[in-house]
């Protein structure tokens, strides 16, 4: 059996002298650290490599004019996030496996071998080739089985941002994990340069509370929603410098459609597996919604620093398996049958009576949930809990980030007087205009600066601030 060693020597890739590369560039903070850190030896075709969220590269080696590459399908130990690991299947020891990147006009021979218990393919997903490398068990190829290695060659046709994954018992094997990026970069270079270049793919896994291996059966009910199978604050930053112009390649191979956000910098909808777009197609958007089995390239040019959000819009997506499900406390006075739980559970701690927000603090606060299993809210931020998890990350702009250095600067360092700020914490505070809550005393004119009578939760949500 080749272990991971072997396969890296294979590659033309010497372990100890990759372990120095990468230790000499996280020290020195250069550009190669980008490279160093992914695995990805630096390219001769003058195309910018992609940064993987939370990923590497899959190293290659030219044989007769042919890039040759090796894929291994096999069961791994996986972390979403710290407190929370499940026995996972992907490729090369991680999920999503390894990004392949190659550039239009090549010839790529791929090796898959299959280390899992049952057969496996690969289908390379929006990339034209012959019909008898794509990949479908038994229409197209028979099955890797157990221990078997099978190899798909062809020329790429195209240039644009693909993924691979199984097309033989997918529900399962995609549930677990299985799934990569595929980037073809164009043989012509690209007429708008980008200076950061960002992948990742969309996923969910079901990994009920307390267990250690998704559940295969689950068709919409997720209780994890991950960026490159990670959920934050595990999910790495986008970071890069004001002035630069930044790609994001997203890919959904999830159960859902996801309607990424990012705030502050509009950006332009630029192209999909099909290729960048002509910039006659392009469109400025806040929002993007992709679809199942879609891939998306986003792009802006960042004008303001500062820390900002980029997150699915779906409230649930950004949210861990603890909120999911769950009962709703809201307007209900659990003081009486706290203490009766307490007596039976020592550290119970009801929640929900003015909403959930206080479950970050009380994460915060150590609170433990069911073993292996990660809270509705996570994330510490300079000013307190984010209370997000799920699909959500932070693009940190910064005036001063060095071209090429992708090393999370830390928070951001407000100018003085620029953060939103208390001016009162009177709730009586000024004379806003307000409506009439369906059900309550009409207030008199001379009330105006007063609040409107007391009003049940549903009526308060319903109306307020209408």
């Amino acid at each position: 059996m080749t272990t991971r060693r072997e396969l890296l020597q294979w590659m033309g890739v010497g372990g100890a002298g990759l372990l120095a590369a990468t230790q000499t560039a996280r020290a020195q903070g250069t550009p190669d650290a980008v490279h160093a850190e992914t695995n990805a030896p630096r390219p001769m075709q003058g195309y910018r490599p992609v940064r993987t969220l939370n990923g590497w590269t899959l190293p290659h080696r030219m044989n007769g004019g042919v890039k040759e590459f090796h894929l291994v399908a096999e069961e791994i130990e996986h972390e979403f996030a710290p407190g929370c690991r499940a026995t996972c299947w992907g490729y090369n020891g991680t999920t999503p496996g390894p990004t392949i990147e190659a550039v239009e006009g090549d010839r790529v021979r791929l090796y898959v071998t299959n280390r899992l218990r049952e057969p496996t393919t690969v289908h390379w997903h929006g990339i034209d080739l012959p019909n008898g490398m794509d990949g479908i068990a038994g229409l197209n190829q028979p099955r890797i089985q157990p221990g078997e290695t099978y190899v798909y060659e062809y020329t790429l046709k195209q240039h644009g941002t693909h993924m691979y994954h199984p097309h033989a018992d997918e529900m399962t094997q995609m549930a677990f994990g299985m799934m990569g990026l595929f980037i073809i970069h164009p043989r012509a270079g690209e007429e708008v340069a980008v200076d950061r270049d960002y992948a990742f793919l969309l996923h969910n896994y079901a990994l009920h509370p307390g267990t250690y291996r998704p559940d295969p059966s689950i068709m919409q009910d997720f209780d994890l929603w991950t960026f490159n199978s990670k959920v934050y604050p595990a999910i790495d930053p986008i970071v890069m410098r004001t002035g630069e112009r930044l790609r994001l390649r997203i890919g959904n191979l999830s159960m859902w459609n996801h309607p990424i956000h990012m705030h502050s910098n509009p950006f332009w909808v630029t192209g999909s597996d099909a290729g960048r777009w002509p910039r006659s197609q392009w469109r400025r958007e806040v929002t993007e919604i992709i679809g199942v089995g879609q891939m998306r390239d986003l792009e802006f040019v960042a004008t303001e620093p500062g820390d900002w959000a980029l997150h699915c819009h779906m409230a649930h997506h950004t949210m861990g398996p603890m909120g999911h499900g769950v009962p709703n406390p809201t307007g209900v006075d659990q003081g009486g049958v706290e203490e009766k739980i307490r007596a039976l559970l020592p550290g119970y701690m009801a929640m929900g009576r003015d909403g959930m927000s206080e479950h970050a603090g009380h994460v915060a606060m150590g609170m433990k949930g069911p073993e292996n299993t990660l809270p509705m809210m996570a994330g510490e931020g300079q000013f307190g809990p984010i209370e997000m998890g799920g699909m959500f990350t932070v693009v940190k702009v910064r005036n001063d980030q060095p071209p090429g250095d992708y090393r999370d600067p830390g928070w951001y360092r407000y100018p003085k007087g620029s953060v939103a700020q208390r001016v009162s914490s009177d709730p009586q505070f000024g004379k806003p205009h307000r409506r009439t809550p369906y059900g309550a005393a009409k207030p008199r004119p001379s009330d105006d600066a007063v609040p409107a009578p007391a009003m049940d939760h549903a009526q308060h949500g319903k109306h307020h601030g209408g």
